[in-house]
């Protein structure tokens, strides 16, 4: 079985955790009342995804083993 490295398994969980977030503020969207603009909509997607409080993973160079991404 292949494993993903630290890095590569935390940018999955970060985008599974962004679309969770996306499909909430949609289904927000339509639950509301009147006509949103596209830019609106956008704006509400980008604040929603900015309050999430996701971590950067820093991965300390070493080249001695090779890692497959």
């Amino acid at each position: 079985m292949m494993g993903f490295c630290e890095h590569c398994e935390g940018q999955r969980f970060d985008r599974a955790q962004v679309l969770r977030l996306l499909r909430t503020t949609r289904n927000q969207l339509r639950d509301q009342t009147g006509v949103k603009t596209a830019e609106e909509v956008l704006t509400m997607a980008i604040n929603a995804v900015r309050s999430l409080e996701i971590p950067h993973l820093e991965s300390l160079e070493d080249f001695s083993d090779e890692v497959i991404h």
